[in-house]
């Protein structure tokens, strides 16, 4: 996807460094989760891109923390609703920073983006191909907590009756009287968040059969929440059996970013200084002697 083309066409509006900047897009959604029923939704498409350098690194610009004005900062750009050549997108692009951070805390919905996948992946180059090689060393335990959360947010929408009237939605729920679409995402979350623990690994597409039936009108709404509560005490336990450590390894993922960073923007050396092992060592050294009481 060439998002300068659609710059041109007047049809998306990031900011200008932007579109030769993004290094990661991909195809979310129900493409990625192998549930797609029809043409009519729009395409999702999330990645991350670098910003300037300086936005980055603010001080490389003389910028002090809390004197003046801040810097110009960058998390996301949005745009629904994108024409073009019968054709619908949303777009979502981050930093690389909020991106791996939000990778870091196990979003349920940032890390579908990491693992989505190779079909629908539509860009990634070099650099981001470092990101995507190393995905599995971003889960760990606390997508229980993340993954668990969003599911219950998708329990209180699935009872909602009020979609958009004259939507393809409105007249499934006017039927049905629960909204398939939010049943699907909760039980997808689960069996996701059951991956994670279970393996360390995430195939979006395992359950795809699964998600498909619901969306068909197989199951009920009693059946979805049913299972919700099997699941639930379930994953429970998991948890506690999983070898994934409880963390991130937040050294590891900074590691990581820092070869992104470098790959894109060339030496680090004078953006961000990292200490040698040597003055690890005596730091520690000197701590330790220090809670003695020397």
């Amino acid at each position: 996807m060439n998002l300068q083309k659609l710059v041109d066409k007047k049809l998306i509006f990031p900011p200008n460094w932007l579109p030769s900047n993004v290094h990661y897009l991909a195809i979310t959604g129900s493409k990625a989760y192998g549930c797609h029923q029809n043409n009519k939704s729009d395409d999702d498409i999330v990645g991350w891109c670098f910003p300037r350098k300086e936005t980055v690194f603010p001080h490389l610009n003389g910028y002090v923390y809390g004197f003046g004005n801040p810097p110009e900062s960058f998390e996301v750009w949005q745009q629904h609703h994108v024409k073009d050549d019968q054709k619908q997108y949303d777009f979502t692009i981050y930093s690389i920073i909020k991106f791996v951070q939000l990778c870091m805390k196990n979003n349920a919905n940032i890390l579908d983006v990491l693992f989505v996948p190779q079909q629908c992946v539509i860009h990634c180059t070099q650099t981001a191909q470092i990101l995507r090689d190393r995905r599995k060393e971003f889960l760990h335990k606390g997508a229980y907590s993340s993954f668990r959360g969003y599911s219950f947010s998708q329990m209180n929408k699935m009872a909602t009756k009020n979609p958009k009237e004259g939507s393809n939605r409105y007249e499934d729920i006017k039927i049905n009287k629960w909204d398939r679409k939010y049943g699907y995402h909760l039980v997808r979350l689960l069996l996701e968040c059951e991956q994670i623990l279970a393996t360390g690994d995430l195939d979006l597409q395992r359950d795809s059969e699964t998600y498909k039936a619901i969306r068909r009108g197989d199951w009920t709404e009693q059946q979805v929440r049913d299972f919700f509560a099997q699941k639930e005490k379930y994953l429970e336990e998991l948890y506690q059996k999983s070898t994934l450590p409880h963390r991130p390894n937040e050294d590891k993922i900074k590691e990581i970013l820092l070869q992104v960073l470098e790959q894109h923007y060339g030496s680090l050396e004078k953006a961000i200084t990292l200490p040698e092992k040597e003055s690890i060592y005596l730091k520690q050294i000197g701590d330790a002697i220090r809670k003695l009481g020397y």
